[in-house]
């Protein structure tokens, strides 16, 4: 059956309380989307931070009766305007199998390649990643992870020790085994991306030790991979010091390109010589060795 959606922009103080004035209306979900006006690439650690501008999005039977709904909202919250709010018609489909098409092989540089796990791959011979979207940061599909992946293929660590901090997905600890390290570590805050990365690691017969950062331990390694933010990515260079060896390899990315030089520089007083490797649209990849 078809579905009714609600559909309006909001200021940020009013995304929450429209939220639970859809919910009481009788909403099978609400969504928070950004409107275009508003990028936020690097939120404070422990904060959920919505946009000043923020579309709300509420989704409704086909059944529901929508003036009595546009009546029930208003009472609610009478700072909204009733000609505020959009009423569509949503078609119904397959949902599972048109989230299941968004997602095809995806290939890196010149033999690595992400394959979802209900696809063939394109090119059974070459380094071939099974993974699924799934609750964990990390597909490929976002450019920093692209960019990382690319240097892995550029750079197979084959017969090196690898870490990969801030795993989420356990995308690039994974892709480090394939492409023959000796031994691949992972780490990360979120219990979420451990399970994650465990149950990735397992569908690509890879055998990766996971810990969360707080138990997390490890000698000093030839490369350490870190996709995560330029604030984190500061605040860890006294740690990455410690966990990558004399000559070892440094690579960071989740950073902008406008805040590389920054970093470059804040790095060379811990003895690691960096440089801005790639970019791709406003994001930068940072690679050098620890002298």
């Amino acid at each position: 059956m078809p579905w009714i959606q609600v559909n309006t922009i909001v200021d940020e103080a009013l995304a929450e309380p429209l939220s639970d004035a859809l919910m009481d209306s009788g909403a099978v979900s609400v969504t928070f989307t950004e409107t275009g006006e508003q990028e936020i690439f690097e939120p404070e650690i422990g904060t959920t931070p919505i946009w000043q501008r923020t579309r709300v999005l509420g989704l409704f039977d086909a059944d529901t009766c929508v003036p009595t709904l546009l009546t029930n909202l208003q009472q609610h919250l009478k700072q909204i305007p009733i000609d505020d709010y959009r009423i569509e018609q949503i078609e119904d489909k397959d949902w599972i199998r048109e989230w299941m098409d968004q997602y095809q092989p995806m290939r890196f540089g010149d033999n690595l390649w992400i394959v979802p796990s209900w696809l063939t791959p394109p090119e059974p011979n070459a380094v071939n990643l099974l993974l699924d979207p799934g609750l964990a940061f990390g597909t490929g599909t976002h450019p920093t992870t692209a960019m990382c992946l690319t240097w892995l293929d550029q750079h197979p660590p084959h017969g090196k020790t690898v870490i990969d901090y801030g795993c989420g997905s356990g995308i690039l600890a994974i892709a480090a085994a394939k492409l023959g390290a000796t031994q691949v570590k992972g780490t990360d805050i979120d219990p979420q991306a451990i399970i994650a990365s465990q149950d990735n690691a397992q569908r690509n017969h890879v055998d990766i030790d996971f810990a969360l950062v707080k138990h997390f331990q490890a000698e000093p390694v030839d490369c350490l991979l870190a996709n995560i933010l330029a604030g984190p990515l500061k605040e860890l260079a006294t740690e990455f010091a410690h966990l990558v060896k004399p000559g070892g390899q440094l690579v960071l990315s989740g950073l902008l390109a406008s805040q590389a030089a920054e970093l470059v520089t804040h790095y060379r007083q811990f003895g690691f010589e960096l440089d801005t490797l790639q970019t791709s649209e406003e994001w930068a990849l940072l690679s050098g060795v620890k002298h």
